[in-house]
């Protein structure tokens, strides 16, 4: 986690869901929309800031899927490796934003090429994890993701809301 006093290099928000499914790539002419989904399990939104480096991967990918956020049916709370749970990644810029006056600004975050590859990095750890884990291979969890740079629909159903913010 992000020292206090210390600026974050990335910003990641985990929501709870019992089915999520986003929009990759809209419609266009004959061509219908694509979509990813995933049913019960975790949905990490994620933000890189200037600075960010692959060093900070192994850390942000072992803590996010290893926090005992995720509820089982009687209430205890595990881990998504742990429950077993799927995985849907969101690259999420906006995480970076600071008001100013009554704009948004995001002079903080990463450049498009630098977050375009901590962010594909990020994706392919975390499906190590998963793959590499008994317990998730054997349920057939899977992780899914959106596109780093896109602008893309979601719709979600949680059981919750039960969101957590988490500063590295």
């Amino acid at each position: 986690m992000a020292a206090s006093g210390r600026t974050p290099q990335a910003r990641a928000i985990l929501q709870q869901c019992l089915r999520a499914r986003l929009q990759v790539q809209p419609a266009e002419g004959d061509a219908t929309a694509q979509w990813v989904e995933v049913q019960r399990g975790l949905v990490i939104y994620v933000c890189f800031f200037k600075g960010a480096d692959q060093d900070l991967l192994p850390r942000m990918v072992n803590t996010l899927l290893n926090v005992k956020l995720s509820e089982t049916e009687n209430g205890k709370h595990v881990s998504i490796l742990d429950l077993p749970g799927n995985i849907l990644i969101i690259p999420q810029a906006t995480l970076g934003g600071k008001v100013k006056g009554r704009n948004m600004q995001y002079h903080s975050n990463s450049g498009k090429a630098e977050g375009l590859e901590l962010y594909s990095q990020f994706v392919t750890l975390c499906e190590k994890e998963l793959a590499a884990n008994d317990k998730c291979a054997e349920a057939g969890v899977v992780v899914e993701h959106g596109t780093y740079g896109n602008r893309q629909v979601l719709t979600l159903d949680t059981n919750g809301p039960y969101t957590h913010l988490i500063e590295f």
